[in-house]
């Protein structure tokens, strides 16, 4: 459930409290019987940077790529060192003696 936070427009006072989210707001100042007021806080999770928003990943067109051309057999590059194989040597049998 989340937490409200309150203050009251008479005397000040400043309180937090657990409500459902189907609960109506508080009202009445438990000190001083005031008038309550809802404070409103900074959002606590701050999305920066793109690919947060489910416009950021997708172009201006809306064509969509064949999945062949997506495979990772399409998108490697030739390394320019030769890449070599070794396999380990069998070795031969003992003879038994």
């Amino acid at each position: 459930m989340p937490t409200y936070q309150y203050a009251c427009t008479e005397c000040d006072h400043r309180f937090d409290a657990v409500q459902s989210f189907t609960d109506s707001a508080l009202s009445e100042c438990p000190e001083c019987h005031g008038r309550l007021r809802k404070l409103y806080g900074n959002v606590g999770v701050v999305f920066k940077g793109s690919g947060f928003y489910r416009t950021d990943s997708r172009s201006s067109t809306s064509t969509t790529t064949p999945a062949a051309a997506s495979t990772p057999a399409a998108t490697e590059t030739k390394s320019s060192t030769p890449s070599t194989t070794t396999t380990p040597a069998s070795t031969p049998a003992k003879a038994a003696s």
